[in-house]
């Protein structure tokens, strides 16, 4: 990552990225499609009510997972593979305690927290039993994600690909089994996510073990101290607690989805699996943003930084401008393959139509974000997109929103709220960048005269 073409070298770690967020996607749509096409009506709705809590309750840790890849990568780029191998260390042991921790957390408090949401009467109880059994399964799903983020900051893409790949195919398969043999709808896609996932986070943990690589699970490397453990905590946590935030608003955004009735869920529950298709690939543009920048503010090459980013952004600018047109314009047909109803397609159809034309400014806002984190200030890429996306987005809703009352008007909240942020983490970008390259050149030079040159 520290030498050599930079867009290729994007393109080749970005691509294994995509495709096992794609499978994963796939998995999921195959979840909502079966649901949808054989579970009774209602269920495609009973599932989407709990994505937006999931989320909230899931990111605080999935962004600590963020943060041991940016030390992972930063250790890599100063050759210290001891750092490096600790730091995975310690983020696969903070997978299995915060999964515990928060699994519980949501099981107890599902049903509370779907009311609040102001979740229709005939979908509540599928929606409890989805996200109960969900989170039985959460230290499995963090053990894997977390591993996951640590192996590709190594450079490894391809197996966390692989590892999706056997379990995806296990998950599909179950679904029919469940769903269409037992009857068990809801409940039965929620096993059949969990069963996949322990077997992902097997596959993980056989690759610590047993394969020869910087970050392998050793002895040596389980010793983790405090400091290590705070310093993927002071990164990770940021991102966190914005991915929290940012969930917040989506779930202000679901409730008032909610209040148009199960039609408009399902609508939008589709539209937003497909557009996740799109999202997938800008995000793992950005996550090798996160990984390059990380190595190379390691290595402290701020020139080659500076070329990364602006790749990174011509690359996600391409993938979602194409990618979303294609989903914009053959919408109708996409949407088919969840559902039937022609009310709920033209629902989705809503939805598309607003975020699909404009989903590359989400792309270029988490690049810029993940620019950030590499730099090693995930706290300023928190704040600045909790005020530009989240803030913006619940003061809408509780004044644009409340006034005009159509869905069109709670969706435009979406493009309005990217575009501000985008422009703001550009500008701290500039100013974090200036003062992390005065930092380095000023280090250079106290080694430079401590060595007597």
């Amino acid at each position: 990552m520290t030498e050599g073409p930079i867009f290729s070298k994007l393109f080749v770690f970005s691509v294994p990225v995509i495709l096992t967020g794609v499978l994963q996607l796939l998995y999921n749509a195959a979840d909502m499609i079966v649901v949808g096409q054989f579970a009774e009506q209602g269920s495609l709705a009973a599932v989407g009510a709990t994505g937006a809590l999931i989320a909230l309750i899931t990111n605080v840790l999935m962004g600590i997972g963020v943060g041991a890849s940016v030390i992972v990568g930063r250790n890599l780029g100063r050759r210290d593979e001891a750092g490096a191998a600790r730091a995975s260390a310690g983020a696969l042991i903070i997978s299995l305690v915060g999964g515990v921790l928060l699994g519980v957390l949501g099981f107890c408090f599902a049903r509370p927290m779907l009311e609040l949401m102001d979740t229709p009467a005939d979908v509540i109880d599928r929606s409890v039993s989805y996200m109960k059994i969900f989170f039985l399964g959460l230290p499995a799903n963090a053990f894997y994600n977390f591993g996951s983020a640590c192996i590709r900051a190594v450079g490894d893409t391809k197996r966390p690909l692989l590892f999706l790949f056997f379990s995806g195919l296990f998950n599909v398969a179950l679904n029919l089994v469940t769903v269409l043999g037992f009857n068990m709808g809801v409940s039965g896609v929620a096993i059949a996510t969990v069963v996949s996932q322990i077997i992902s986070a097997v596959l993980t943990l056989i690759y610590f073990i047993r394969v020869n690589s910087p970050i392998k699970l050793t002895g040596e490397a389980l010793k983790v101290t405090l400091g290590d453990f705070a310093l993927i905590t002071k990164i990770g946590l940021p991102a966190g607690i914005q991915g929290s935030f940012f969930s917040i608003s989506n779930v202000l955004i679901q409730s008032s989805v909610n209040s148009f009735g199960s039609i408009v869920m399902d609508g939008n529950t589709a539209a937003s699996s497909i557009e996740n298709f799109v999202y997938i690939v800008m995000n793992s543009i950005a996550q090798a943003t996160l990984a390059f920048v990380s190595q190379n503010h390691g290595a402290l090459k701020f020139d080659r930084i500076k070329k990364i980013v602006y790749e990174s952004l011509l690359f996600v600018l391409g993938a979602g401008v194409l990618l979303g047109g294609f989903a914009f314009v053959f919408k109708t047909e996409l949407l088919g393959f969840y559902t039937h109803d022609p009310d709920v397609i033209s629902h989705g159809i809503d939805r598309m139509t607003i975020i699909c034309t404009t989903y590359f400014l989400c792309g270029m806002m988490d690049v810029m974000s993940s620019a950030l984190r590499g730099l090693g200030r995930s706290a300023t890429a928190m704040i600045v997109s909790l005020v530009g996306s989240c803030l913006l987005r619940i003061v809408w809703i509780y004044t644009i929103f409340k006034e005009v009352g159509t869905i069109q008007s709670l969706y435009i909240s979406y493009p309005i709220s990217w575009l501000l942020t985008v422009l703001v983490h550009c500008v701290f970008f500039f100013f974090a960048f200036r003062k992390e390259e005065k930092l380095a050149a000023e280090r250079v030079r106290g080694r430079l005269a401590e060595s007597g040159c």
